[in-house]
């Protein structure tokens, strides 16, 4: 019986305690913990694919682009400007393909969610 209680005396002092620390952190605090990165880089670029943090399947949309194309932008970067595409080794053709669809690109800051590995070159999606 003494066993019995002891055990449920320190685990309901655990319990105490894990509850304690819980409530006096701010709330604000635990909701930037719950925020996700990805989500709001996302958020941030309206629609455009990010230059930045795109892997190369979000060019498959753009006829001629995918995949060389977009490989040389994604391998290409950083870039501060969608403008810093044209300085890449790029044929005309090239050239002509991203002034075409240059009004659907942007760019943000790196986010390291987005660009660690091989991910952005092949993310293991296949149809």
């Amino acid at each position: 019986m003494s066993r019995l209680f002891r055990r449920l005396s320190t685990l309901l002092l655990c319990s105490l305690l894990v509850l304690g620390v819980w409530l006096t952190q701010p709330l604000s605090v635990q909701a930037a913990e719950i925020r996700n990165k990805v989500d709001d880089k996302i958020a941030e670029t309206a629609g455009k694919v990010d230059l930045n943090n795109a892997s190369v399947r979000r060019f498959q949309q753009y006829p001629g682009m995918y995949p060389t194309l977009a490989g040389k932008i994604v391998v290409g970067g950083p870039y501060n400007e969608v403008d810093d595409v044209l300085d890449l080794d790029l044929t005309e053709r090239q050239k002509e393909l991203f002034q075409k669809y240059k009004e659907n690109f942007t760019v943000t800051d790196p986010e390291i969610a987005l660009n660690e590995g091989f991910d952005r070159i092949n993310d293991g999606q296949y149809r």
